[in-house]
């Protein structure tokens, strides 16, 4: 029987009843509705509004309802259309007239606003530690890694020697500021719409300070019609995954490239790798690419939503109702995506020397080159072009800048001098870094000790 059965003369359509039904998605939120609920009963009696014995009553069964829900001993429906309806339904079939009572002074509207604001804030919590564990596993690598060089890459093309450790911390920062990045989220989803009825407030004298404490929140929100309308906060985390997902899938870009035969950078852990069904040879890097690919729907995830609250009026929609599908998935793809990755990159093999001598051709000293000649007084882009001539020369020569010869340079420049060679090896370009935050080994350690 509909709770809402009362100013209806017919049933509803059995389609209609299937298509307006969200107990299959929103059933995730049984506990956080049980929560709210439970906070509920002890504000209601708190104001005198329930007896206690009445408040006791609902508690004592929405715990027992929460335990068997948990056990596999309850079987939700599509007639009660919601986790909302489902759990006071029951309730109301364990202890009578006294479940009736339990929604006085708040909507389904409400309700739903405050059960997605106590899952999220559970979620950004989870997702966080996950990011920090991935840093943590980063940070681990980079200090194995301080002293292996590899090639530094603009537009996909070598430009300047770095080590594996500055790399690795440049992904440390992105993760660190989805870090900082969830916890504003966290902070704007940290407000309690639990108390704000339908859209307009109510009539009884409840106090919705007590139900923020009771349920952990640090704030209310001031404005009903805006409780129960709003959906910033579910939009802030469906981007802050999104943002999470893309650096994910950069560096998931890079672990493929690295992983060719081509380059042979790394090799990816069998654990996390897959085979052909037709070509025994191969192993592919198919988590990363995984990866990779599910960003694309994070993104859409963030997309359905938006595209879904741009054009409701004041205040709750029925269209609201398709927000918790994209908040589970984005959540759940973000969290199983930072498991794999953490493991992945934590297992993986460098081939150090192979990044060295990649490092060693492709004209990487050559900026250092040209400032070198700065340093000998000649302005930047007179050295530029120096160097660039020189380059050319080597490229038809098929040398390195470092194998040509002092007569040879000196072609080019009479600056340059015998101490030109010790200046354009690849560690020596690589210590002579002097700005903070640079490539340098001094800076890495810097870097890594923050």
């Amino acid at each position: 029987m509909k709770l809402w059965k009362g100013r209806f003369l017919k049933a509803e359509n059995s389609l209609a009843e299937e298509f307006n039904a969200s107990i299959e998605t929103d059933r995730r939120l049984y506990k956080q509705d049980i929560t709210g609920s439970i906070a509920h009963a002890k504000m209601l009696a708190k104001q005198g509004i329930l007896s206690k014995d009445e408040a006791l009553a609902i508690e004592s069964s929405l715990l027992e309802i929460l335990n068997d829900i948990e056990a596999g001993k309850i079987e939700f429906t599509i007639e009660q259309e919601d986790i909302h309806m489902n759990i006071e339904s029951i309730l109301t079939e364990r202890i009578g007239a006294v479940g009736k009572k339990l929604h006085t002074a708040r909507s389904r509207n409400d309700q739903v606003a405050v059960d997605i604001r106590l899952y999220l804030k559970e979620e950004i919590t989870q997702i966080t530690a996950l990011l920090k564990d991935l840093n943590d596993t980063l940070t681990e690598l980079a200090k194995a890694h301080q002293d292996t060089v590899m090639p530094g890459y603009t537009h996909l093309q070598r430009a300047q020697p770095v080590t594996l450790a500055f790399h690795l911390t440049a992904y440390r920062e992105m993760f660190r500021r989805d870090i900082r990045r969830f916890g504003d989220c966290y902070e704007g989803t940290d407000s309690l719409p639990l108390g704000s009825g339908a859209l307009a407030g109510t009539t009884y004298p409840t106090d919705r300070d007590y139900l923020a404490e009771e349920l952990g929140f640090s704030k209310i929100c001031i404005n009903a019609m805006d409780a129960v309308s709003d959906r910033d906060f579910a939009l802030e985390f469906l981007s802050c995954c999104s943002i999470a997902m893309m650096h994910l899938s950069r560096f998931c870009e890079e672990l493929i490239i690295w992983s060719s035969a081509e380059f042979r950078f790394v090799e990816i852990d069998d654990a996390f790798s897959t085979g052909s069904s037709i070509m025994p040879q191969k192993k592919n890097p198919d988590m990363a690419e995984l990866i990779r690919g599910k960003t694309g729907r994070v993104y859409g995830d963030l997309m359905t939503l938006l595209t879904i609250m741009k054009g409701l009026p004041l205040a709750y929609n029925k269209d609201m109702q398709e927000d918790k599908e994209p908040v589970f998935d984005a959540g759940d793809t973000l969290k199983d995506s930072l498991r794999i990755f953490t493991q992945m990159i934590a297992t993986m093999k460098v081939n150090s020397h192979v990044m060295e001598q990649a490092a060693k051709s492709g004209f990487m000293n050559a900026t250092d080159a040209a400032d070198y000649l700065v340093g000998k007084g000649l302005a930047f882009r007179d050295c530029h072009e120096i160097i660039g001539r020189l380059v050319l020369y080597c490229i038809e020569q098929n040398k390195a800048i470092e194998e040509l010869t002092l007569e040879e340079l000196k072609g080019f420049s009479e600056k340059f001098e015998e101490d030109i060679f010790e200046k354009i090896d690849i560690r020596a370009c690589i210590s002579a870094k002097k700005s903070k935050g640079s490539t340098s080994f001094e800076s890495v350690e810097q870097i890594l000790s923050n």
